[in-house]
């Protein structure tokens, strides 16, 4: 399990843009699983159907992907490198995410090769996926 102060150690994003709370599960090389609270007070709600908030569907995959970074950076591994996107695929969004949601955010390594991961997440509330993708990702030493 990783707090958020551990999280912090091996993800480059701050707030507003760090996603991920805890992570609760992780067997390294294999899969992760991370904590999301969905708060009112997260600043997207102020203009992302204000009104009727929803999470941006986006959000909730940068929070997966992020999970995914735990895995990637896990302890004594690519620690100092930069992870970036590659692509998303197969990106689906089932149901909306409101305030007071939690999101269990569940990610699995489909491949890695090199620098190269690729991986498959679901996002899910109370027993129910909301959304799921599939994403690849590149490890560098290099800002690009």
């Amino acid at each position: 399990m990783m707090d958020i102060k551990e999280i912090q150690k091996f993800l480059p994003h701050r707030y507003p843009f760090l996603l991920v709370d805890r992570i609760i599960d992780i067997e390294p090389g294999v899969k992760a699983v991370g904590i999301k609270n969905v708060t009112i007070n997260e600043g997207f709600f102020q203009g992302h159907f204000p009104g009727h908030p929803i999470m941006p569907g986006v959000l909730i995959i940068e929070a997966l992907a992020q999970v995914a970074g735990i895995l990637a950076f896990r302890p004594g591994a690519n620690v100092g490198k930069s992870v970036y996107f590659m692509s998303i695929e197969k990106a689906k969004f089932r149901k909306p995410v409101v305030p007071g949601d939690q999101l269990r955010l569940e990610v699995n390594i489909l491949q890695h090769r090199g620098n190269v991961w690729k991986f498959s997440g679901n996002a899910v509330v109370e027993e129910k996926v909301v959304a799921e993708a599939e994403f690849t990702a590149m490890v560098t030493d290099e800002e690009i």
